[in-house]
């Protein structure tokens, strides 16, 4: 049986575990014929001509883990933003961990999916928000929809500020032969409010492991989401994170992803407009080696007037590592005033790395800025050059020049010791201490 058929023939036993009778059953069935009638992507369709997951797919993946696992916090803890304090909300297998986690109900909700989503006192904002922005067509989110049971629930009400960033760590302990996990985000962020969030993604073993995560964000007028996506995991580990943005008028979105590890990445990252004067932002740092492969597949849908975007994307990619970024921007009849930025910029460190970019704008309004750009090339010899003329040694000055490159994306973090963290982590991967006051 093929991990398709898996999950078709699993959906009944799945629905009366989290109750067939739920207002979610529709959706849910929907959801299914979907996946059913389209299956996993393949090379064929466009989105995805430069990602294959055949051989992902050969693995016999268990879809719900047999057992619940437990971890202590000293098995983990490098993994957290430990340097200061957090709201927490930890998964492992695709389970809540209690006792890893600390979520608060005080002016804010940080809690779970699970509960938002079978307690009466959250319908009216399920009912308004879940699965009102994430496709109805993709055949992966369509999946996650499906089987839609855990994961983040984040609403901040209006006038608040959360007082503490809210990071989402999903571990995966290696304890089955091979693990599907499905987790599902909801974050809503009231007007004129302001959150932090920091999500990862963490195997603990070299068992293989494909996370199929699906999150709808909406930002209500003047909200503030400042969104960062770590993604440094182990050699076996495979992840498709499809993220949905919502705005209003005049609030201001984030979403910073830092691609360091895995076998295979696909981020598939969709904002849309529905408010005058917001500004959306889409940042990214893929640092590659080996074979791994990352895919960052964006949209940003202008519908509305006087908006912005900024897309900013580095990549330094050696060995045999591929990169693929494949970013849209559209620009509506009723879009005008637009301001739209694009660009990829890309290092290539091996003969043997490949990046394939597509930098697309369609634009149906006539009074707009618009520019998209893609660069392709090598470190500059001549700078190298000078840098070991000043006593630099060769494998430092290489990477220096790497993080220069990719410094405009670092800058752009907001969270100081996010940003530390960050740091180290490129310098890990350039194998040097970059000698900084962290």
């Amino acid at each position: 049986m093929d991990l398709k058929e898996k999950l078709v023939s699993s959906f009944m036993a799945f629905e009366e575990r989290v109750d067939v009778h739920s207002d979610l059953h529709d959706i849910r069935t929907n959801a299914l014929k979907n996946f059913e009638n389209k299956g996993f992507p393949t090379k064929k369709e466009e989105a995805w001509k430069y990602t294959s997951l055949n051989a992902i797919l050969k693995n016999d993946f268990t879809v719900f883990p047999k057992q619940e696992n437990a971890i202590e916090f000293n098995q983990v803890k490098k993994y957290f933003l430990h340097e200061i304090d957090t709201y927490k909300l930890v998964f492992i297998d695709g389970v809540f961990s209690s006792h890893l986690s600390s979520t608060t109900h005080d002016g804010i909700d940080v809690c779970l999916m699970s509960s938002a989503l079978t307690k009466p006192k959250y319908k009216m904002v399920i009912d308004t928000y879940f699965n009102q922005i994430a496709s109805k067509d993709d055949s992966l989110t369509s999946l996650n929809t499906a089987f839609a049971s855990e994961g983040a629930f984040i609403n901040i009400p209006q006038k608040k500020v959360a007082d503490k960033p809210i990071e989402i760590m999903y571990f995966s302990t290696g304890n089955e032969a091979a693990l599907m996990v499905q987790p599902r985000n909801l974050v809503i962020v009231g007007e004129n409010s302001h959150v932090q969030i920091i999500e990862r993604h963490q195997s603990l073993n070299e068992n293989p492991v494909l996370t199929n995560s699906v999150t709808e964000i909406f930002a209500q007028k003047r909200a503030i989401v400042d969104y960062y996506k770590i993604q440094n995991d182990n050699s076996e580990a495979n992840l498709v994170d499809n993220t949905y943005v919502s705005q209003q008028q005049e609030s201001h979105a984030y979403v910073h992803t830092f691609s360091f590890g895995g076998n295979l990445t696909r981020n598939n990252l969709n904002f849309y407009h529905f408010g005058e004067r917001l500004t959306s932002t889409l940042n990214g740092i893929s640092i590659l080696n080996d074979k791994q492969h990352v895919d960052h597949y964006t949209l940003v849908n202008h519908a509305t007037p006087n908006c912005e975007s900024f897309q900013d994307y580095k990549g330094i990619f050696s060995d045999r590592s591929t990169g693929v970024f494949n970013g849209k921007v559209l620009v509506e009849k009723e879009a005008q005033k637009t301001n739209a930025f694009q660009k990829s910029n890309n290092i290539l460190l091996s003969d043997k790395a490949t990046i394939n970019a597509k930098p697309q704008l369609e634009i149906f309004a006539d009074d707009v800025k618009c520019s998209h750009g893609c660069t392709v090339g090598q470190l500059d010899e001549t700078a190298m050059f000078y840098m070991q003329s000043r006593g630099i040694p060769k494998k430092e000055a290489k990477a220096l020049l790497m993080y220069a490159f990719s410094n405009a994306v670092i800058e752009s973090i907001k969270i100081p010791e996010l940003k530390q963290r960050i740091t180290k982590i490129i310098a890990m991967k350039l194998g040097v201490n970059l000698g900084f006051d962290l």
